[in-house]
């Protein structure tokens, strides 16, 4: 059944009717061709998650009425904040979409001193709002009870400082190397379920030793994901992949 994220307040109650428009009506109506009858899944800002009927449409926007309403427990026990590096071209796009389909809470895109990518001022928020309608999309395939956030920060520092969280990784291929392979397990034996996990990557030339320093002094500590050397899309999507190993199926 087709899922679509609510922007208004809507009483998670059953026979409750609301009014959709927009996207919403655009892909229900015009691509699904929904008839009055058809059923589709909407997601309240509280998380609820109502089936309701159409009972009519215009075209331009659409009545429905609460046939059933449940609050499916389907996010990750541990929110992650995903913060990567600048990367060329789609990467940050993969990141984004296959990220919210594992699991994550939100993305950090920051600066960082060996990223070859720049976000031009005068383009950011135009790249951030593709980045969100991804996650959307993403969240909505797969059947998620929210959408994740994505915003931009200039610099390690601005990530550090302004994402909250509880405890704090940073993926560092020196750390591989070296033959590291317990952090990651550590930090997650010593999370609580509903405490919040930073985890931090380079972009394709990785972090500079001085930016680990700098993370190391914050907390934040240098885990090894594995041995093998992954690319900067693939690391933060081997470690979602982990979490929820650890959390949901162990």
């Amino acid at each position: 059944m087709q899922r679509y994220f609510l922007k208004t307040t809507v009483a998670a109650t059953v026979g409750t009717t609301f009014t959709v428009s927009g996207d919403v009506v655009k892909h229900w109506v015009k691509v699904m061709r929904a008839q009055p009858g058809d059923q589709a899944e909407f997601v309240t800002l509280t998380h609820a998650v109502l089936v309701a009927k159409l009972v009519t449409t215009d075209g331009q926007t659409a009545t429905a009425t609460v046939t059933a309403v449940s609050h499916p427990q389907v996010e990750l026990p541990l929110p992650v904040t995903i913060a990567c590096g600048l990367s060329k071209g789609d990467k940050p796009e993969q990141i984004v979409q296959r990220g919210t389909e594992l699991g994550a809470s939100a993305f950090v895109f920051f600066d960082s001193q060996w990223a070859v990518a720049k976000w031009a001022a005068n383009k950011r928020e135009r790249k951030l709002a593709r980045l969100a309608k991804i996650a959307q999309g993403a969240a909505e395939q797969s059947h998620r009870t929210m959408i994740p956030t994505v915003s931009y920060a200039a610099n390690l520092q601005r990530v550090v400082a302004d994402v909250p969280y509880d405890r704090g990784i940073v993926a560092w291929e020196e750390s591989a190397k070296r033959g590291e392979s317990g952090q990651l397990v550590q930090t997650l034996k010593q999370m609580q379920p509903g405490q919040r996990l930073l985890a931090i990557f380079g972009p394709e030339g990785g972090l500079t030793p001085d930016e680990v320093g700098q993370l190391n002094a914050a907390g934040i500590v240098a885990a090894g994901l594995g041995p093998r050397i992954m690319r900067a899309e693939t690391a933060p999507l081997y470690l979602l992949s982990s979490v929820s190993f650890w959390c949901e199926l162990v």
